[in-house]
């Protein structure tokens, strides 16, 4: 197995419970690029919330984000794939969170609209280090297609939220988790293993030859499709399952881990 792309997940995977990277993360990452493997992030936070971390660790590369529905350029900026949702479907999802009174984020343009700054959305801002457009009612009314919806809500509430989202769209939509109380919601083809396949393939890397790192529900599609999909060890059981290799949890230096073996071929690290 000779590793080409590397895709980590952030929050959960990457960061630790202090959203930072690790000294030897750091470490594991540049000596792999110094390889000549490409590294990249694939997040479902906002393209403006990665992209530090991306500079953090000087990598020029297409970053995977929102899941999936925008990949942009590192340095440069370029939009190599956008899917936003549809305008139609939108709207249906709008007038859903309105009539039951869900919380909803919206984020359109590299922005995050937000009915209100309510506990729901400085949670968000203390978690992205991004900052919240409120605009009231006119949040079930913005022109133009967001690349991403988000709501927030116990964690008991959300397959409820889920299964609503369904009957009203159908499968003009992805759903996914990748927080107990969040579920995210994009383009049907805007996930992970989707648009990590679309990158492998514009870098000419055989998915073979692909290994991605996650550890929450939105990562799955990904570990499926990579040649080596690791699992973190404080991942969910549908990650764990659909993994070749289980690594540390992300407080255990879990990525660099997993790069020191199988990218970097160490033993004993």
């Amino acid at each position: 197995m000779d590793i080409k792309l590397v895709a980590l997940d952030l929050d959960d995977t990457l960061l630790d419970r202090s959203r930072k990277i690790s000294p030897r993360a750091k470490a594991a990452i540049k000596a792999a690029v110094a390889q000549g493997v490409t590294v990249t992030v694939a997040t479902g936070r906002m393209y403006p919330s990665a992209l530090p971390y991306a500079r953090q660790l000087a990598l020029d590369v297409p970053l995977i984000t929102y899941n999936g529905a925008l990949i942009r350029a590192g340095l440069s900026g370029e939009t190599l794939l956008h899917r936003p949702l549809d305008g139609a479907t939108t709207q249906k999802i709008y007038t859903l969170f309105r009539e039951r009174g869900w919380y909803l984020q919206v984020y359109l343009d590299d922005v995050l609209y937000v009915r209100a700054r309510d506990a729901n959305a400085r949670l968000y801002e203390a978690i992205s280090g991004m900052e919240s457009v409120p605009v009231g009612d006119e949040l079930w009314s913005l022109p133009g297609a967001p690349t991403k919806l988000l709501t927030m809500a116990e964690p008991h509430l959300i397959p409820v939220i889920d299964a609503a989202i369904r009957e009203t769209c159908g499968d003009r939509v992805y759903t996914a988790n990748s927080r107990p109380t969040y579920l995210e919601m994009t383009h049907p083809e805007a996930t992970k293993g989707v648009a990590l396949a679309f990158l492998a393939g514009r870098l000419g890397i055989g998915r073979d030859a692909v290994m991605a790192v996650g550890d929450s529900a939105n990562d799955l599609e990904m570990i499926e499709y990579a040649g080596w999909g690791v699992a973190m060890g404080n991942a969910c059981p549908q990650v764990k399952a659909a993994a070749k290799a289980v690594t540390a949890a992300n407080d255990a230096d879990g990525v660099a881990a997993a790069i020191e073996e199988y990218v970097l071929k160490k033993t004993g690290g």
